[in-house]
């Protein structure tokens, strides 16, 4: 179980002034649960990520998977940003490979999941001669590669047209459903959240929190326009019409679909 709880972030504003991006805070994932992080633009959930990652130790809270501290074994944790972040003078490969121990077990797991994204033919490229979406699955194949506990992605496909994005999240969810991973996915696609997650925790404005957890029954595999996911998103928002901007119309408590 990964136990997230954050009593209080703080980090300096542009005037230097301390800013509040996360109180009150407690978020839980089941081992192997794909949980969708999704609030308004500057609430925290970055910020979340960063923290739960390890990449932010200066908060007054805690993070634990079954039981135990977990931002000490950061060599467990997969990591996608917004942007695929490749070394340019790198291969594909090598790209992969830069954050494991290039053993031969892994270069054979590097190699594995480049062809599974359809990259076994641009292995030695390099990654300015890749498009935009071949550069993200090399990102994603790199996130997998180390076979982690807990899968961070941070708006990983923000910016890609729709079928690229398509083809990158059914990859994605296919790659979690074999290697058991706990992902936590930040996105600011209610459509997104309800096409990938098993579960989705709405946060307030700043400072953060939790607000509305969301369970998903709907049957795998899911599109953002897919109708039962339309059809969703709809239900809820009327529900909730003031949702995405961080506020909801019930008190903070699971809701079954």
């Amino acid at each position: 179980m990964l136990d997230i709880v954050i009593d209080r972030k703080t980090y300096p504003d542009r005037a230097g002034a301390p800013h509040l991006a996360l109180a009150g805070l407690h978020l839980e994932a089941a081992p192997g649960e794909f949980v969708c992080v999704v609030g308004p633009s500057g609430c925290g959930k970055s910020t979340l990520l960063n923290v739960v990652g390890g990449l932010d130790r200066d908060v007054d809270g805690r993070v634990r998977l079954g039981g135990a501290p977990f931002a000490d074994s950061t060599h467990d944790i997969g990591f996608m940003f917004q942007e695929p972040r490749l070394m340019p003078w790198l291969t594909v490969l090598d790209n992969v490979l830069l954050v494991t121990d290039a053993s031969p077990a892994a270069q054979r797991r590097a190699r594995d999941l480049l062809a599974a994204m359809g990259l076994a033919d641009v292995l030695d490229a390099y990654p300015g001669r890749l498009s935009g979406g071949m550069q993200r699955r090399v990102a994603l194949a790199r996130a997998f590669v180390i076979e982690p506990k807990l899968l961070l992605m941070d708006e990983p496909f923000v910016s890609l047209d729709v079928p690229t994005a398509n083809r990158l999240r059914a990859m994605l969810v296919e790659q979690w459903q074999r290697s058991g991973a706990t992902v936590l996915f930040v996105t600011h696609d209610l459509r997104e959240a309800l096409a990938l997650a098993d579960r989705i925790c709405f946060l307030s404005a700043a400072p953060g929190r939790v607000v509305l957890e969301l369970p998903l029954t709907l049957a795998r595999p899911r599109a953002p326009d897919d109708a039962a996911v339309q059809a969703l998103h709809a239900e809820l928002l009327a529900r909730h019409p003031e949702l995405l901007a961080g506020l909801t119309s019930e008190p903070h408590e699971p809701q079954d679909e």
